[in-house]
């Protein structure tokens, strides 16, 4: 079979890239042609990209973007609406495959890519990432106001859902939504996003002994945390939380933040202001992400409230490296998993109050904290393990062939 995958924000193709669409095209190449179209701008360093030195198994083609310098900003929907037509353009040139499999979002490319296949009697599978534009209007919720300007983008996504021949979607959360609008299919595929956990203990063993200086001496408990320093994750409430214990008698873990975002700066700010003994790694490789985790002791998900997010990259990694999870988000998704496996506490949102009590419990009882730890592991097992749950995606695609 020809197979196309269709996904806008692809990272670096490196050795260590942990993207969801990268490992589905290599399952793929084993029996059949696969070519991942992406963009030539990559959304997370907001920077213009060339091809990658080392060659892949797959096609993989770069189409050209004009880029913007923000998460939230209008040159970024001018930058995908360009994208997506350039997108259409190219399949238009190409000769027609016998699948397209598409990232949404973004939606643009999307949408074209849904009206060419259905015209020309292709495959159309969608893998639902994200809900926009209910996303943006976490950052922008204005009552009416906002309904207006969404609008067109609901409408967009809308058309999309409904043109899928078959959905995939990272959480049931997304699947329902994308089900709602669609008569074609009968049932959506969700498969979490997930690691590799063969991987994951790789990478963890490769990095044992690199670039440890670079870490603060672990002389205390570690509480980790990896992910955008961004508007969509409420760091400033853990930070409060252990300095709010800084007043007891408890030794307060050493906070380890893994990752980089515009925020960071006033972050390391805030925490020197509340006494509260943080390291900001910056951006790092995947590889050295899954060693520094299984360093910690506890992780926390700290999203912000109103948050479209359900099950997400972290959330894989933090039950990879089995260590229990203080989760602020509200997702009823993910709060079910983490009581079905008692793999740590759910917390208030925004209540750096009842945060602080929750890690004071895993800070006192070691054996809590193990326990959860090992319950964590063995959701990564069931739930997020690429190798048994993307055999699931690999159906879906090929329709078993």
């Amino acid at each position: 079979m020809d197979i196309v995958i269709i996904s806008e924000f692809c990272e670096d193709f490196s050795e260590s890239d942990n993207d969801r669409f990268l490992y589905i095209a290599k399952m793929l190449t084993d029996k059949h042609n696969v070519e991942i179209i992406t963009s030539n701008f990559r959304h997370t360093t907001k920077r213009h990209r060339d091809a990658p030195e080392h060659t892949q198994a797959f096609s993989l083609t770069f189409i050209k973007e004009p880029g913007y310098p923000g998460n939230i900003c209008l040159r970024r929907f001018y930058s995908h609406f360009i994208w997506g037509r350039n997108v259409l353009a190219y399949l238009k040139k190409r000769k027609k495959p016998d699948v397209v499999y598409c990232a949404v979002p973004s939606l643009t490319a999307a949408g074209n890519a849904a009206r060419y296949c259905n015209k020309n009697d292709i495959r159309f599978i969608i893998d639902v990432q994200d809900l926009w534009p209910e996303a943006f209007r976490m950052v922008f919720n204005i009552p009416i106001i906002s309904s207006l300007v969404f609008f067109p983008f609901k409408m967009m996504a809308n058309e999309i859902y409904r043109r899928a021949d078959e959905i995939c979607a990272v959480s049931q959360t997304y699947a329902d939504r994308a089900m709602k609008v669609n008569k074609k299919c009968e049932n959506a595929s969700v498969v979490f996003l997930g690691t590799d956990l063969e991987k994951f203990h790789e990478n963890v063993e490769k990095c044992r002994d690199c670039n440890k200086p670079a870490l603060p001496y672990k002389n205390k408990l570690w509480l980790g945390y990896c992910g955008s320093l961004s508007d969509s994750y409420d760091i400033k409430t853990v930070i409060e939380a252990l300095a709010i214990l800084q007043s007891g008698s408890v030794k307060v873990p050493k906070f380890i933040v893994i990752g980089d975002g515009y925020k960071r700066e006033s972050l390391e700010q805030y925490a020197k202001e509340k006494n509260v003994d943080a390291f900001f790694t910056g951006r790092i490789p995947y590889s050295r992400v899954c060693w520094i985790l299984s360093q910690c002791d506890m992780v926390v998900n700290p999203i912000v409230d109103h948050s479209a997010a359900s099950i997400i990259n972290k959330h894989a990694d933090y039950a990879a490296c089995g260590r229990p999870v203080l989760n602020t988000q509200k997702s009823e998704e993910y709060r079910k998993i983490i009581d079905h496996y008692c793999m740590g506490f759910n917390c208030d949102n925004e209540d750096p109050n009842d945060l602080a009590d929750k890690i004071f419990r895993l800070i006192i009882h070691d054996e809590v904290r193990k326990t959860m730890g090992r319950n964590a592991y063995k959701c990564s097992e069931e739930l997020f393990d690429r190798k048994k749950s993307y055999l699931k995606l690999y159906a879906s695609i090929t329709g078993g062939v």
